[in-house]
């Protein structure tokens, strides 16, 4: 019978021969932590390979990714969809196994975790999902969400600021079905990490509010099943465990060293490791009986079944209960959903409310929270100002998880994070909001929102100049250009409620990506339309106001400045001259459209176009052209009212009207 060692050799061996064949990677944590994972993996992970989106499945994040032959190895071993092929193929174009973890790309990963940190970051935003599922749903005798989340994470991920973030509301949220693994071996691409971190690790996760277990010897699998059942027997706290490992564990010449941290072994080290290891076998040979006791298919199976019968049992007691729980872990909207949006958008536009469109929101918010039980809300620290907190919202706490709301303090950048998580964790539709202008806190996680093909909602309030006062440092310019260029990120800059209400309406339907709604602080008026004017506002841009005949003109606008093409329009007409006017509240979404739509909006005939918009004007010369006029912001703001800094940075009626004129002369 194998031994425990060579249940981590064979992850040792499969390790450091993909990142040989392929040149490239970090063979070093994969070689460390291998012992840690084994014992995890073999022991403890609650989950099947035959199904991995499971929904009762325990949770595994490899924090450092860079790691990824750790998690290839792994999922290869126990039985999931991948192949000695594929693991062969690691780094390679089209692989399932790429450099990084990717979602998506490989049975079993359950996030993208990028960035050193974010892996963290998503798996406190899964524990924090079966935390709340687990208080909606479970009834006394009937425990349906019951699962951990492990994750592992090495001296990187606790230097990156995001870590602190998320790591202080896991304790304060009393995440207690959160196990952290702290592999640390002291070493980074640098070298020895003591010259630029010696945090007291332990302490500073002790001060979080986290259970912490030290000094536990990363390679004595009775140590570290020692510290998972005590990490598993505290119910309240997250748990972190401090491993004491050697990195690029059983190279006679590299262990403990930078060497082997983001460079193959070479052929000539790893003979020699093979040697020390004990390992009498080629590249990427595994023995069957290896294969055999590592294999979690037959587990697997039986883990599911039994929680399939316990289901069983709950649906027959909780009928609505289990169906609820059914659609919303599948990511179903309700049946009727789509009608009562459709109505409410329509009352939207016959009531005609003149508010700023961040207060459109929160009256979208109690609309859509009375129809969508799985909206899970928050802000950083700004809810009352990004008016989120809607009439149906209760806040979640560790003492009380049955709210829909989490209060994320001043952390942007761990708030967005943790949305992915949530999302990938499923079960919820979640929002989160800031100051546009603080998504620059956040914008690698918003990346891997986009990256990832999650439903994350990114509310961004104060949303130009027009917040006045708080200047140029809070004013944001580039940020809606920057959205709008990240690939499958859905934007909408709606003018007014009812452009609001499509746009929460369209952020809610999209199961395939995330989207980003900026709304203002001040006031905006409501838009008169026709009722195909109303069904064309979904459609991302439309003609909002037409002249008689052929236009002279267009202006394209969104958000508070469609009033300012509005009454341009008007002046213009005195003048005699025909002016259209399309409302652009979403540019992603009108490029979507068919050939035959966007030429009938923006017809190729009409070359004096003029776009408007207090961002950054760069982005609209690819609907204006080079001989369009873009009436926006080439410079930072200033502090002062917000009608001053129109006036002052030339976002006047009067400024689109000479634009029009300038171009179509």
């Amino acid at each position: 019978m194998p031994s425990r060692s060579d249940f981590a050799n064979a992850i040792r061996a499969l390790s450091m021969d993909a990142v040989q064949k392929a040149k490239s990677g970090h063979p070093g944590a994969p070689m460390g932590m291998a012992d840690i994972a084994e014992v995890l993996w073999r022991d403890y992970l609650q989950h099947n390979p035959e199904n991995p989106s499971w929904a009762n499945r325990d949770r595994f994040v490899l924090s450092n990714g860079h790691g990824s032959m750790l998690i290839y190895s792994l999922l290869h071993l126990s039985g999931y969809d991948l192949s000695i092929e594929d693991l062969q193929n690691f780094r390679q174009l089209h692989s399932k196994t790429p450099g990084h973890p990717e979602y998506g790309y490989t049975p079993g990963i359950e996030t993208t975790t990028g960035p050193l940190g974010q892996g963290i970051a998503n798996a406190v935003g899964m524990a924090t999902a079966e935390k709340i599922l687990a208080a909606q749903f479970n009834c006394d005798g009937h425990e349906i969400v019951d699962h951990y989340t492990y994750v592992f994470l090495g001296d990187g991920c606790m230097m990156e600021g995001i870590s602190h973030e998320v790591c202080s509301l896991a304790g304060t949220l009393g995440l207690g079905k959160l196990i952290a693994f702290y592999d640390d071996n002291g070493i980074s691409i640098d070298g020895e990490v003591e010259g630029w971190f010696n945090d007291d690790t332990p302490k500073r996760f002790e001060a979080y509010g986290w259970q912490v277990i030290p000094a536990v010897d990363g390679h004595d699998s009775a140590a570290i099943a020692k510290a998972i059942e005590a990490g598993r027997a505290e119910r309240n706290k997250p748990t972190l465990i401090c491993c004491k490992t050697v990195i690029g564990k059983g190279s006679p010449n590299k262990q403990g060293k930078e060497e082997c941290h983001g460079a193959p072994l070479g052929d000539d080290e790893i003979a020699l490791t093979r040697e020390a290891l004990g390992w009498n076998y080629g590249p990427f040979e595994i023995p069957e009986d290896i294969y055999e006791a590592w294999s979690a298919r037959e587990s697997g199976a039986v883990l599911e079944e039994t929680w399939n019968e316990k289901f069983a049992a709950y649906a027959e007691a909780y009928p609505e209960l289990a169906a609820e729980f059914k659609r919303r872990v599948t990511g179903e909207l309700p049946a009727d959903f789509a009608q009562r949006a459709q109505a409410f958008i329509e009352q939207c536009q016959a009531e005609g409310k003149v508010v700023a469109s961040r207060k459109a929101s929160q009256l979208c918010l109690d609309a859509f929270g009375e129809m969508l039980p799985e909206l899970l809300g928050g802000s950083a620290d700004l809810a009352g100002s990004n008016l989120t907190i809607h009439k149906g919202s209760k806040g979640v706490s560790a003492g009380e998880a049955k709210g829909n709301y989490i209060y994320y303090g001043v952390r942007e950048f761990g708030m967005s994070a943790m949305m992915n998580g949530i999302a990938l964790h499923g079960g919820f539709i979640n929002y989160g909001a800031t100051f546009l202008v603080f998504m620059e806190y956040a914008r690698n996680a918003v990346r891997m929102a986009a990256l990832m093909g999650q439903r994350s909602i990114f509310v961004y309030t104060h949303d130009s100049i027009g917040l006045g006062e708080d200047g140029p440092t809070h004013q944001p310019i580039e940020q809606i250009a920057s959205l709008r260029g990240t690939p499958n990120m859905s934007l909408w800059r709606p003018c007014d409620m009812v452009e609001s209400a499509v746009a929460w309406r369209a952020a809610i339907e999209r199961a395939d990506g995330p989207s980003a709604l900026i709304f203002t602080r001040q006031n905006l008026p409501h838009q008169q339309r026709d009722a195909q004017q109303l069904a064309a506002v979904a459609k991302g841009g439309y003609v909002l106001s037409d002249c008689d005949g052929e236009p002279e003109a267009i202006i394209i606008a969104t958000g508070s400045e469609v009033q300012l093409a509005m009454e341009a329009q008007q002046k213009l007409a005195g003048a005699g001259r025909k002016v259209r006017v399309v409302s652009m509240p979403s540019t992603d979404v009108f490029e979507s459209q068919d050939g035959d739509y966007r030429e009938s909006v923006l017809p190729s005939t009409v070359l004096a176009r003029v776009a408007v918009e207090a961002a950054h004007k760069d982005y609209w010369y690819k609907y204006v052209g080079l001989d369009g006029r873009i009436v926006g912001m080439d410079s930072f703001g200033e502090s002062a009212p917000a009608a001053a800094l129109f006036e002052h940075f030339g976002i006047t009626v009067d400024a689109v009207v000479e634009a029009v004129e300038d171009c179509v002369s």
